[in-house]
């Protein structure tokens, strides 16, 4: 499976190199981009010396260990929030008898290294951060910890969306709020949205496992909202509560599937 989708990813891959120039530029492109996200911050503490509680390095820490996880998601599985396009196109027929699994075809349809420059971006930030703050070195090993755990509940949310456009298949950019939105929404401390949201992107949609329950862990802060102390490592636990519905909802699409005939 996973050689399968090296080898898809890397015959999209040298296509897109073939055009050394285009391909430098979109990269750069991407990069910048990016890093817009991490100016809106410095202009933010431009202004104050803490956001919601926390300070500029632990801002950064919460962003990069998010945007390394959601990144990385973005460029080796985003692109299954193109299903509606397949499935209207009538091309998704063909991905089904093929002797590989349409969602690896989907992710890496049109793959795109160049938004590995994104994942760099995040990942510097992460580094600064993570030089910058005088942290316990015992509570680093939920670092990692945290952004597998991240990438999987990203995953999980995009296989959902696509799960959705099997029904509403007009729909990209309603779904697009909740992969893209979460991501945004993840950038920043909890502690500067409402309780009644919080409590949502915890117990119903587990985002804040993503970097807010761990990243308070690793920061040695207690939460602002009085969440218990054990929701810390509870981070894997809702990954795979989150992931396994996400391939019933995927199989489910699967087997529901009516052809466009073509």
């Amino acid at each position: 499976m996973v050689s399968t989708y090296i080898l898809l990813a890397w015959t999209w891959a040298r296509a897109a190199m073939a055009y050394r120039a285009s391909f430098a530029l979109m990269a750069v492109l991407g990069t910048v981009l990016a890093a817009t996200d991490v100016a809106v911050i410095l202009v933010i503490f431009a202004n104050t010396t803490s956001l919601a509680g926390f300070s500029h390095d632990e801002v950064l820490f919460l962003y990069g260990a998010s945007n390394v996880a959601f990144c990385f998601c973005d460029m080796f599985v985003g692109n299954v929030d193109r299903i509606s396009r397949h499935i209207k196109a009538g091309t998704f027929d063909a991905m089904l008898i093929r002797p590989v699994s349409p969602w690896i075809q989907l992710a890496t349809d049109n793959f795109s290294p160049t938004r590995a420059g994104r994942i760099a971006q995040a990942a510097a930030v992460l580094a600064y951060a993570l030089a910058a703050l005088d942290l316990d070195a015992r509570r680093l090993w939920m670092v990692p910890v945290m952004i597998v755990t991240g990438v999987v509940i990203f995953a999980s949310l995009w296989t959902l969306a696509a799960s959705v456009q099997f029904v509403l298949t007009d729909a990209p950019e309603v779904v697009n709020a909740f992969t893209y939105g979460s991501g945004q929404l993840t950038q920043y401390p909890f502690s500067v949205y409402a309780r009644d949201l919080v409590r949502g992107v915890t117990y119903a949609l587990p985002l804040a496992f993503v970097n807010w329950q761990p990243g308070l862990y690793v920061l040695g802060r207690d939460d602002p909202f009085g969440t218990p102390s054990f929701m810390r490592f509870l981070g894997p636990v809702a990954a795979v509560g989150l992931a396994l519905p996400a391939w019933l909802a995927w199989r489910r699409g699967i087997r529901h599937y009516r052809s466009t005939g073509s």
